[in-house]
């Protein structure tokens, strides 16, 4: 099966990773999707991450509890490749009022929505974390 959104493909094999328990994933490589997992990875929301830059593969490893819980409760694509969203800085949404984060592709890259807010740019809405 092949997909023409490699966000939502991201999305998607990090949920089923994290709903079945898998330890880490690995997903082909892109610039958008490094950009989104380094953001997961500085919120504290995966452990780490490997480029194979010989295999163009991103090895992904997923962040659980003591209880074997995911940090990640889910993720949700916003903006569609036939649906795009574009939000101001003023209108970037607050994800749980806090504690999820929202992911945008702006003008100076892949930022996360308190990034985004500081340097006061909008862009297209990702996806949402929590």
């Amino acid at each position: 099966m092949s997909f023409n959104d490699p966000i939502a493909q991201l999305l998607t094999h990090i949920r089923n990773a994290k709903d079945a328990k898998h330890r880490f994933l690995d997903i082909g490589l892109s610039m958008a999707k490094i950009g989104i997992v380094k953001i997961l990875k500085d919120k504290g929301f995966i452990n780490e991450f490997i480029i194979d830059e010989k295999k163009k593969k991103l090895r992904i490893y997923l962040k659980y509890t003591k209880a074997r819980e995911s940090v990640i409760h889910n993720l949700k694509r916003v903006s569609k490749p036939g649906m795009r969203k574009y939000v101001s800085y003023q209108d970037i949404p607050r994800v749980f009022n806090g504690f999820g984060i929202s992911i945008l592709s702006t003008s100076k890259g892949v930022l996360d929505d308190v990034s985004a807010r500081r340097m006061k740019i909008g862009g297209e809405l990702l996806c949402f974390v929590w």
